[in-house]
């Protein structure tokens, strides 16, 4: 069963058989596997987890994509082995979908409008899966994984795990084509083990804080907030030059800005 796509829906379904082999490569998908797929269109994704011996949650907003899923994977359905839910994937609660943290991987050809909210629900939650596998626009996978200087959506990524740029994914492997290149997103090793002691609230406040202005020095963007005196002498503990930018501080130095700026009350 085929339709046409749905452009506010961001759909670009897989063409072929070897990009489904690459998402599933990268998240090591072995049998008794569990997975959440969101969005899964036509199914291409699908058909190459379950062929691995995956069980499958499928996220579906699309009446007619669900449609497809019940007539191609009939038997699988009936086994269990897949299970369909209608839903939003902007509105995408792991818990409410049964999974335990660290028990289950997330595996999905997402929307590009999409990409940022779904790597923080997936991410920052009690619910975390083990790993991600996340098919996205190139430049935002190049920014996450490959960039020589940090950015809101890299430390984002990084405070709960490992990204790795896995392939790039030319746009003919997409039906219909999209305008630019995509990439394959892996984060491993996921956990909040960094922000033990810290409130992930106060990690992303202080990082949108920092990242306010991009041109102005890291210490001018917080003053907007503290206190110049406690501002300097956190910049000086972390024996950083007053002129630093937030894009050239690394992860384990914001996370220590955090731990000192939390502890006094801001203006």
């Amino acid at each position: 069963m085929s339709f046409q796509h749905k452009k506010s829906l961001g759909q670009h379904f897989l063409n072929s058989d070897l990009i489904p082999k690459k998402l599933c490569d990268a998240a090591a998908i072995t049998t008794g596997d569990v997975v959440c797929e969101i969005g899964p269109g036509t199914g291409a994704l699908t058909r190459e987890l379950l062929a691995r011996g995956a069980q499958v949650t499928a996220l579906e907003t699309d009446d007619r994509a669900i449609l497809a899923l019940e007539e191609t994977f009939f038997k699988e359905i009936k086994d269990r082995q897949l299970v369909v839910v209608k839903g939003d994937a902007r509105h995408l609660q792991l818990a409410s979908m049964g999974y335990a943290p660290h028990t289950f991987k997330v595996v999905a050809n997402i929307p590009y409008y999409l990409s940022g909210q779904l790597l923080r629900t997936c991410l920052d939650t009690e619910t975390q899966p083990s790993s991600l596998v996340f098919l996205m626009q190139k430049e935002l996978v190049e920014r996450i994984a490959r960039a020589k200087k940090e950015s809101l959506l890299s430390l984002s990524v990084k405070v709960f795990g490992t990204p790795q740029y896995v392939t790039t994914v030319k746009r003919g492997h997409f039906t219909p084509v999209p305008n630019v290149d995509s990439a394959i997103l892996a984060v491993h090793d996921i956990s909040k083990e960094n922000l033990v002691g810290l409130r992930s609230a106060d990690f992303f406040a202080l990082l949108q804080l920092g990242f306010g202005q991009k041109r102005k020095q890291l210490q001018h963007n917080l003053r907007a907030v503290y206190d110049q005196e406690l501002v300097d002498d956190a910049i000086a503990s972390c024996e950083l030059p007053p002129t630093v930018r937030a894009e050239d501080i690394s992860l384990e130095t914001w996370l220590q800005l955090v731990n000192l700026l939390s502890q006094n009350p801001s203006l």
